[in-house]
């Protein structure tokens, strides 16, 4: 395993929020169990290797957060900063898929490049964007603000897979969303993929059962299946409260908030 394509992953909680198990999967009382309170936690993701970084993701933005009731653990680009990551210094961008919770913030990268799954892209900026089963989780203000980067040649799109740095490869699983994407990084400790919410929680991949909003049933277990095909060490799901606790915790100023896979 050569070291110019090995990467650190930080696994950043920004927020959280108490809801029931039958608000997180759907169709929960085809399972015939009692329903229970249930812990999301939202993430995102940073790759590290010395002075170069990757951010996969951007959280919500305190404002989309505030709004919808979710807690604001910290906001994604002061946890950045806490890494000594400059938002403004070019540090490329995977946006998995254009949720409020994955692409909020993204003004705040001004000079990066940006990566999106071209199917993402053109579902959030088609008309089907605005039926409410979608718009639900939509946050068009953060989708204008691609705009920027698409008329400053910024802005990448890919149809199955793109390799944002050399060890970091993105790739489309739909189901989800139409475009929603995972990110498969090496590690020293061999390849992580980051699921995002082609996996929301552990539970999914275990047991078949699917988060409660899913653009298409069938592709969304296809990219289960996908993952557990896939050659991976780790598997790192977009929601699980569980997930930092699977994982070495990261020392400094984030200690209870990120963990970590990896040697930067």
């Amino acid at each position: 395993m050569r070291a110019e394509t090995t990467w650190q992953v930080v696994i950043i909680k920004h927020g959280t929020r108490m809801t029931t198990r039958s608000d997180a999967f759907m169709n929960y009382s085809f399972y015939g169990e009692r329903d229970a309170p249930h812990r999301v936690d939202y993430y995102f993701w940073v790759l590290r290797r010395g002075d170069q970084a990757v951010i996969v993701d951007t959280g919500y933005s305190r404002h989309e957060g505030t709004r919808r009731g979710r807690e604001v653990l910290i906001d994604p680009v002061d946890a950045l900063r806490e890494l000594g990551i400059d938002p403004e210094a070019g540090h490329p961008v995977v946006i998995t898929h254009a949720h409020y919770d994955h692409i909020g913030n993204v003004d705040a990268f001004p000079n990066s490049p940006v990566y999106i799954s071209r199917a993402e892209l053109d579902f959030w900026t088609s008309p089907m964007a605005r039926k409410t089963l979608f718009a639900h989780y939509g946050d068009p203000t953060s989708v204008d603000a691609l705009e920027p980067a698409r008329r400053q040649g910024r802005l990448h799109t890919f149809d199955s897979e793109v390799v944002v740095r050399p060890g970091i490869i993105a790739s489309v699983v739909g189901g989800h969303t139409p475009g929603q994407s995972v990110v498969s990084v090496t590690t020293v400790e061999g390849v992580v993929m980051l699921a995002s919410d082609a996996m929301h929680f552990h539970e999914e991949l275990e047991r078949d059962m699917l988060f409660q909003s899913m653009a298409d049933l069938p592709a969304s277990f296809d990219a289960l299946e996908r993952l557990r095909r896939s050659p991976a060490a780790r598997i790192v799901s977009g929601h699980d409260a569980r997930e930092l606790s699977r994982h070495a915790a990261l020392p400094g100023a984030l200690s209870n908030l990120a963990a970590t896979i990896g040697i930067a």
